[in-house]
């Protein structure tokens, strides 16, 4: 049974009816591809992709509290790698071992668990066939000294594939030094996925210490990250995830004073985005393909009104007609029960009819 509306205007408090009741200006829904139940008959059918990769699309949008509606509640856990084993399980121990990163999925309702080749390798042939496994084949690890922010490949595609996986997934640092070189990595890969037929989901984060600019960060700007996204679905990444954007003009501020970089056009600004956060997420749904590939937003760190803050992003991802959710530590950084109440908390969003498409 979904959360009563009630509860869910309780937790997004003096935003409520801002969250709930604008309607958006910019880009009107009726010119985006939204999730429905026959989201790939109507949108990936008439792709290049092939059956086995509509059917493991079809797998994912099918299984778990979400099932049947288009939406995605996904539980990542990749930051044994990203942040450190340490890091990530001290707050809760259990989740060095790997049966219960997926038992959360699975307790939790979700359409799918992204882990790393470790984590699902370890127990693949007692729960691949039980929940949707999506392999995250790249990250960043934090070894180095002193520390390097690179994605670097970790395994290959075919291991991915015999492991039983529905799905890639993998990192690009757009901006970065490096982003050249995973661009082509990734796309190497994710062709290679679809040849295997296997779903592809890319993590586009965008990553410049240039990026922060007279104090204001600007790396989830709506333009940088909508950008990001473009050229995310350019490789033919078949889901994007991303970070909600808090803010908008990252390209204006990087091209104040004798700087310049990119392009930029002040219909971005004035006419396909306003300072809402609805409208900026919009603006991140529009870069891809207008929603012929799904937005799923980060559910972000772990901290305090981790509940308030999960549902706040579930709606305004939801209401600017994105695709779902992917939520990893405000879920595993805390007791078993605790963690699938925080999954149920985001997945009822997308189950209440009465929060619609602005």
């Amino acid at each position: 049974m979904a959360l009563a509306s009630k509860s869910i205007e309780e937790l997004l408090g003096d935003q409520a009816e801002d969250l709930l009741t604008h309607e958006c200006e910019t880009i009107p829904k009726d010119n985006l591809h939204l999730p429905t139940a026959s989201y790939v008959d109507d949108v990936w059918y008439h792709s290049d992709r092939n059956p086995r990769v509509l059917r493991n699309l079809q797998a994912l949008l099918n299984h778990g509290r979400l099932g049947g509606t288009g939406y995605l509640s996904i539980l990542p856990v990749d930051q044994g790698v990203e942040h450190s084993g340490g890091a990530s399980f001290a707050p809760n121990p259990d989740y060095f071992d790997p049966e219960n990163i997926v038992k959360l999925a699975i307790e939790g309702g979700c359409n799918g668990v992204a882990s790393t080749f470790g984590v699902l390798g370890a127990v693949a042939r007692k729960y691949a066939h039980k929940i949707p496994f999506i392999v995250k084949i790249n990250h960043n690890e934090l070894m180095t000294y002193p520390n390097t922010y690179d994605q670097i490949m970790f395994g290959s595609v075919e291991r991915a594939y015999e492991m039983g996986a529905a799905a890639v997934g993998a990192t690009i640092y757009f901006g970065s030094p490096e982003s050249s070189r995973q661009i082509q990595e990734v796309a190497r890969a994710f062709e290679r996925a679809h040849e295997l037929g296997l779903a592809t989901i890319l993590w586009c984060y965008t990553r410049n210490s240039a990026f922060k600019v007279d104090g204001t960060d600007y790396h989830a700007s709506a333009d940088l990250t909508g950008q990001a996204n473009h050229l995310g679905v350019t490789i033919q990444a078949d889901i994007i995830k991303q970070k909600q954007p808090t803010n908008n003009g990252g390209y204006k501020a990087l091209n104040m004073g004798d700087s310049a970089y990119g392009k930029l056009d002040e219909d971005i600004y004035d006419e396909l985005a306003t300072d809402h956060p609805i409208d900026l997420t919009r603006y991140q749904v529009a870069n891809c393909y207008m929603g012929r590939a799904g937005l799923i937003n980060s559910g972000g760190s772990s901290g305090e009104n981790d509940f308030a803050q999960a549902v706040r992003t579930a709606v305004i991802n939801k209401r600017a007609g994105g695709m779902g959710l992917i939520s990893g530590r405000k879920a595993f950084q805390r007791p078993l029960k605790e963690g699938v109440k925080i999954l149920n908390f985001i997945q009822d969003v997308y189950l209440d009819d009465d929060i619609t498409v602005a």
